[in-house]
């Protein structure tokens, strides 16, 4: 899927077929999408996937090969960057270091020559927002990283502008950080409504914080959807690989009925019927996706339910992660997979390396793909 979209009556922003090329190098390709007013929208997907080249078409620092970008019904095409009222923050904060706190906030406000009283009072509102009151007097040297964030986030949203678009602005954060700043956007953007555009490569930072995510892959949008919807109905083996950790066994197509396949594994035991995600025959190979979340390691003896399925297993590692214990098991034709079993299990910490055991899943929780 190279494109998605809101109602388009509903879009604030509104991309469409918009393409950038570099000779025979096509970083953009044929990408459509409507944002809603007040919307999170994430642009997430690995480097050169296209993600941040789209955002720099809309900020302006980038004109597209083909297509257009509307905010508001109207074209920004053409529109010199500084013109577009748009917010912008980076992954470095690009603060002015000679000025403080408060006159790097206070800077685009003297551009726009916004009188001094009201100057001070938005100053004063968005050094409440990012909940640095009383660093209004301080230098930027004299601030921790994601200190330092907070200023440009404050910075960005001062002269309210319409969008605000936020290239990896985490990335350079320890992750203890990150988790705090990730906390203080999805705050930020409820207090605010401004409409964020947010480009990451972080699966988990963009689940968190989005209210829908695009998912990218060389160039084009795989699909667009809610966290949920991508985790839990991936349209593409690669939404299926980016978004949360999976498990990929190969199989044979030994029939088709109604939507769903009978399969075969690489030992020769055959499956029941599964939901299909692509074009698949009699006779093709595929790969079944299951999430290690989905799986569970019960006694080999154990025939599983009628509702189940399973294959023999042997356990070669495993790793204790707090609130759960992923388990890495061989098949018996010798491929690892990861199983994730919570600590509210009665069986979570049964297992042990060597062990053998049966490998459990429900039919309704895989998912086929063709292969790539």
């Amino acid at each position: 899927m190279t494109s998605a979209s809101a109602d388009p009556a509903d879009a604030f922003l509104s991309l469409r077929g918009l393409r950038k090329t570099y000779g025979s190098a096509v970083a953009i390709d044929n990408v459509s999408l409507d944002i809603r007013r007040g919307e999170f929208m994430t642009f997430l997907g690995p480097s050169g996937s296209g993600k941040s080249s789209t955002l720099y078409v809309v900020a302006g620092f980038q004109d597209p090969t083909e297509g257009s970008v509307m905010l508001e019904r109207r074209s920004l095409l053409g529109v010199a960057p500084n013109k577009r009222n748009i917010g912008m923050v980076f992954q470095r904060y690009t603060l002015f270091p000679h000025l403080s706190v408060a006159d790097n906030i206070a800077f685009p406000l003297r551009v726009r020559k916004v009188p001094d009283a009201t100057l001070r009072t938005k100053v004063a509102a968005m050094l409440k927002l990012v909940h640095l009151e009383g660093y209004g007097h301080r230098m930027p040297g004299e601030l921790s990283g994601g200190q330092q964030q907070r200023v440009a986030i404050a910075r960005a949203l001062a002269y309210d502008p319409p969008l605000l678009l936020m290239d990896e602005p985490l990335s350079a954060l320890d992750k203890k950080l990150r988790d705090e700043l990730q906390s203080e956007l999805r705050r930020i953007h409820q207090e605010t409504g401004v409409t964020i555009l947010y480009v990451t490569h972080d699966q988990e930072e963009a689940l968190r914080l989005s209210d829908r995510i695009a998912v990218f892959n060389a160039g084009r949008i795989e699909q667009v959807g809610t966290g949920a919807e991508l985790y839990e109905r991936p349209a593409t083996r690669f939404v299926a690989g980016f978004i949360g950790n999976s498990n990929f066994l190969p199989v044979h197509v030994a029939a088709v009925n109604g939507g769903v396949a009978e399969l075969t594994l690489p030992n020769g035991q055959r499956l029941a019927s599964s939901r299909l995600h692509c074009a698949a025959r009699p006779g093709d190979d595929a790969a079944l996706m299951v999430r290690p979340d989905r799986l569970r390691l019960d006694d080999p003896m154990q025939p599983g339910g009628d509702d189940n399925v399973g294959v023999d297993v042997q356990v070669r590692d495993l790793s204790y992660l707090g609130d759960s214990v992923q388990y890495a098991v061989s098949t018996p034709w010798q491929q690892e997979l990861c199983v994730r079993q919570p600590l509210a299990h009665a069986d979570a910490m049964r297992w042990r390396i060597g062990d053998h055991a049966r490998l459990c899943w429900q039919p309704s929780r895989a998912q086929l793909y063709a292969n790539a």
